[in-house]
């Protein structure tokens, strides 16, 4: 999808919302402010997993003056969502509107639909005729391409960054928000430079039988109430040392950055801070994350279902829950590309002839330095029968 033009229809905008429905755009924005007051870290991460209901309505209440590129990139899938709607039949249109009405219900986010829309909208940019056959014709698959008389199925789906991680960044930041305070209050009482590193062989999420999130918090609290530098068990390795990185007495900003240089991308760190005292929380997990084996094993799972195998098929990935650093390992370690080749390797993809993935970043980014080159990346299938078919070729071409 090209780049956006610097101006914004806020016509179209006006129109994706009464599209969805004002009502429950009302009821998003209103439990995103719920989520925001939940915590500092928390609600930060809730507008960013609803940056698209966010910027949306800023740029209705022309709260940003001047948008940025991923301001306009949004604003351009809206607007496409519009049109898409209005070239459906009846049934067709229903169908996207429950689509998009389900990226507002609670545990959502629009960026499924978003993914799908800018998907259909690069591929007619390269010169296919797109039809939206999900929507009109009830098929597995999303999109049905043609060009020069060769047709090929497109299934979009989205994958969380969060099933290959033991220690999820969700659980982690609601951990943050909830000892913070006490942190604070220590700090008072022990002005200085500390640095706490987790170790967490069982990982850390959030529900089951037992809250991990408040055992973990209690042992924290104990460990320092008694003026402990350690504690270990089998669910926890803490240890509390005094914080000698060089950038311990630069802002926030220098010290976060010397922080991830030691520790990696995979750490999960925080800075409490309170008068002239720090505080830092490392923490990482007992193993290395999977990501892109958990992107490989989704693949393998959604292919034979939502592809029919009566025309090439392409799998269309997008991967949420990840950021600008952790992309850039999966795409320069090659770790990214490793799975979704051997995934092309396996019975399940007999029916694939190519597969992409995006992040937000490619996504929103619109030719941002760190994003995939031209909207994705993109693995060709060899040993597809349609895999060097020329009419194909813009949309299974390997990218890397």
């Amino acid at each position: 999808m090209t780049a956006p033009t610097d101006t914004v229809s806020h016509a179209s905008l006006d129109a994706f919302v009464e599209l969805v429905g004002a009502r429950l755009w009302r009821a998003r924005l209103a439990a995103i402010e719920l989520a925001v007051a939940q915590g500092q870290r928390l609600g930060q991460a809730a507008v960013r997993r609803h940056a698209v209901e966010v910027t949306i309505e800023r740029l209705r209440r022309r709260s940003i003056r001047l948008p940025g590129t991923a301001e306009r990139c949004m604003a351009a899938v809206a607007a496409e969502a519009v049109r898409t709607h209005r070239g459906l039949s009846r049934t067709g249109r229903e169908r996207l509107r429950v689509a998009l009405r389900a990226g507002l219900a609670e545990g959502g986010t629009m960026m499924p639909i978003f993914h799908l829309l800018r998907t259909a909208a690069m591929q007619r940019e390269r010169g296919f005729t797109v039809r939206f056959s999900g929507f009109e014709d009830a098929t597995p698959f999303d999109l049905l391409l043609s060009r020069n008389g060769v047709e090929a199925e497109l299934a979009c789906d989205t994958v969380s960054a969060e099933d290959g991680r033991d220690v999820h960044r969700g659980a982690w930041l609601r951990l943050v928000d909830r000892i913070d305070p006490d942190l604070q209050t220590w700090l008072a009482a022990h002005p200085g430079r500390y640095l706490l590193k987790l170790t967490l062989p069982q990982g850390l999420r959030e529900g089951g039988e037992q809250d991990g999130l408040a055992v973990l918090h209690g042992r924290i609290r104990t460990m320092l109430e008694g003026s402990r530098r350690a504690d270990h068990d089998e669910a926890a390795v803490l240890r509390l040392d005094p914080l000698m990185l060089a950038a311990a007495q630069a802002d926030e900003n220098g010290l976060m950055s010397s922080l991830r240089r030691e520790f990696g991308h995979e750490a999960h760190l925080a800075v409490t801070a309170a008068g002239r005292g720090v505080f830092v929380l490392a923490a990482r997990a007992g193993r290395e994350n999977e990501v892109a084996v958990a992107i490989r094993r989704r693949m393998a799972a959604v292919a034979p279902a939502r592809l029919t195998g009566e025309r090439p098929g392409i799998l269309a990935m997008f991967i949420e829950d990840t950021d600008r650093l952790e992309w850039r390992h999966l795409r320069d370690k090659l770790e990214l590309e490793g799975e979704a080749r051997q995934f092309l390797t396996l019975p399940e993809a007999r029916r694939v002839v190519a597969v992409t993935c995006a992040s937000r970043l490619e996504l929103f980014g619109a030719g941002a330095p760190d994003a995939a080159p031209d909207g994705e990346m993109r693995f060709r299938n060899p040993a597809h029968p349609a895999a060097r078919t020329a009419a194909l070729a813009p949309a299974v071409m390997s990218s890397v």
